[in-house]
């Protein structure tokens, strides 16, 4: 099999305390998996439009992207690396639909660690909890 790298976007999107996360699909990669709204940056995209992309093609939504907050890497069946850039974002007022996820939720700093999380996405968790859960 081709080994691949690709660089994931996701947004970090805070409101009254609670963090919005998103569980993949059930079929493709990493399905039911829980993780922050982003996705792929395509050829020559740049990140920060490739994030608001994926937000209106999964969530129906709007955001605008205040800074970066973090970044991982994870290697997956050593086929897969993704290298994870996480933003810190705001998101504009309206309805979110599950366009492109399964389900979605607004979950506190304590409860993230209940969700089965993409393995690329648990270090931004753990970041958030250092920083921020007192």
């Amino acid at each position: 099999m081709k080994k691949e790298q690709m660089i994931i976007t996701a947004a970090i999107i805070e409101e009254d305390g609670k963090y919005l996360i998103t569980q993949r699909p059930a079929g493709g990669h990493l399905p039911l998996k829980w993780e922050f709204p982003g996705g792929r940056v395509e050829f020559g995209e740049d990140p920060k439009d490739s994030l608001k992309r994926e937000i209106k093609e999964e969530l129906g939504a709007d955001l605008h992207i205040f800074s970066i907050f973090g970044h991982s890497s994870f290697t997956y069946n050593n086929l897969r690396h993704v290298i994870l850039l996480a933003f810190n974002c705001y998101l504009y007022p309206g309805t979110l639909r599950k366009i492109g996820v399964k389900d979605y939720k607004w979950v506190t700093l304590k409860t993230m660690n209940r969700y089965d999380f993409c393995e690329a996405d648990i270090p931004i968790v753990k970041e958030l909890q250092k920083r921020f859960l007192r």
